[in-house]
């Protein structure tokens, strides 16, 4: 199934039905009155958060969704029947975006969560209604109202507690793999991680957090190289970031160059993004001899200046993981607790989380014009008719998406 984390649809609420003119007309009642019925509401649309879905593809191919529209009225005073309401399932983890006003809707995070994003239109009156003590016989009545209409971006954003980022090849996968059942393809070279892969970490009884493995992080994402910022905004709901540095890489690279090249990447693209907490970890130090270990490591400590905590880790067999492990699931418990306990944190929190999502949605749209524009620009020969029919298509990974 291919991974897609973004769609543009639009959905139409179902119209109300017409109220109806009528009278009653029954032998011996020569003058029965006005008995018009209401019209039925239109259907309403919402979007649920549903856990059997974790891909945005079905909303790819089916793009316009309308609720139908509510009965008329009927004689004798009866309503018509409303119209039934339309549900849109989506995974955990997307917000929903008015793209004709550019405002969020809203954000499911929970199994079930519903949201509301087209209201039916309410029935019309039928002349029952207008009857008065001056007027016995109305022929008045009102057409059913409008349904809303909205055109809407449906952006997934992976839920997780730790963010991994790191160069392609530090050792993302390989820790994923070693703390959870998350199974992502690991291989000896560049990108070999297309799609964000999510992972259970499970610490003790009833303790667990969920970690992602963010791809495509190199010089010049922020600017489009690679895969560019393509799944940075997967980490805008994170806690934590561990950063994963390969203290002696295959190519020869500087490991101290490396760590600030994601550094620069981070600070470029969202400057709230980059005050997340951050974790180094120093991988593969099974590459290292003994004795140059400690050595290594602290020089690349030093020359990144680097305030926060630090593990040295070998992913491939598990020496110092389960340390990370335990020190993750204690700081997210604790700030847990933390907003559980004081609400101006809590409050500072969630105006951060929304600052941060905030940020980090504008400043991709502003690189996927800027993506745009480039393709435009090496196409040669082609009208700006035949250019103008982008497709999100052209900025998607078709790849494999196994979140647990």
């Amino acid at each position: 199934m291919r991974f897609i984390d973004e769609a543009v649809i639009s959905v139409k609420a179902g119209d109300g039905g017409n109220g109806i003119v009528s009278f009653r007309r029954e032998k011996f009642v020569p003058k029965g009155g006005p008995d018009g019925g209401d019209g039925g509401k239109g259907g309403d649309v919402y979007v649920m958060a549903d856990d059997n879905t974790n891909t945005l593809v079905d909303f790819r191919y089916t793009r316009k969704f309308e609720a139908k529209r509510g009965e008329n009225g009927r004689s004798k005073n009866r309503s018509g029947k409303g119209a039934d309401d339309i549900y849109l399932n989506v995974p955990v983890g997307t917000t929903i975006i008015d793209t004709d006003l550019d405002v969020v809707i809203g954000d499911l995070t929970e199994v079930g969560q519903v949201i509301l994003v087209a209201k039916g239109g309410d029935g019309g009156f039928g002349n029952t209604r207008f009857k008065t003590s001056t007027n016995q016989a109305p022929r008045k009545a009102i057409p059913g109202f409008v349904g809303e209409s909205k055109n809407l971006k449906l952006e997934l954003k992976v839920v997780a507690d730790v963010g991994l980022i790191g160069l392609p090849n530090a050792g993302k996968s390989t820790f994923i793999r070693q703390v959870s059942s998350a199974r992502p393809k690991v291989a000896d070279y560049p990108f070999t991680t297309l799609v964000p892969n999510l992972g259970v970490v499970d610490v003790g009884t009833h303790q667990s957090f969920v970690m992602a493995d963010i791809p495509g992080l190199i010089e010049g994402a922020s600017d489009g190289a690679g895969l560019g910022i393509r799944f940075l905004k997967h980490v805008a709901r994170t806690r934590r970031l561990l950063h994963i540095v390969d203290v002696k890489p295959i190519d020869g690279s500087d490991p101290v160059k490396n760590a600030r090249i994601i550094l620069n990447e981070l600070q470029k693209f969202s400057a709230e993004l980059s005050k997340l907490p951050q974790i180094l970890v120093l991988n593969k130090i099974d590459q290292l001899e003994e004795d140059e270990i400690d050595e290594v490591c602290n020089h690349i400590i030093k020359e990144l200046d680097w305030q926060g905590e630090v593990f040295f880790t070998s992913t491939i067999s598990g020496q110092g993981v389960d340390d990370i492990k335990y020190h993750l699931m204690n700081e997210i418990e604790a700030e847990q607790e933390r907003e559980a306990d004081d609400e101006t944190f809590a409050k500072a929190q969630a105006e951060r989380f929304a600052r941060l999502e905030e940020e980090v949605r504008h400043n991709t749209e502003i690189q996927k014009e800027a993506y745009r524009a480039k393709r435009k620009a090496e196409r040669e020969g082609l009208s700006d008719d035949d250019d103008d029919d982008y497709d999100d298509d052209d900025y998607d990974v078709a790849v494999q998406y196994a979140p647990y």
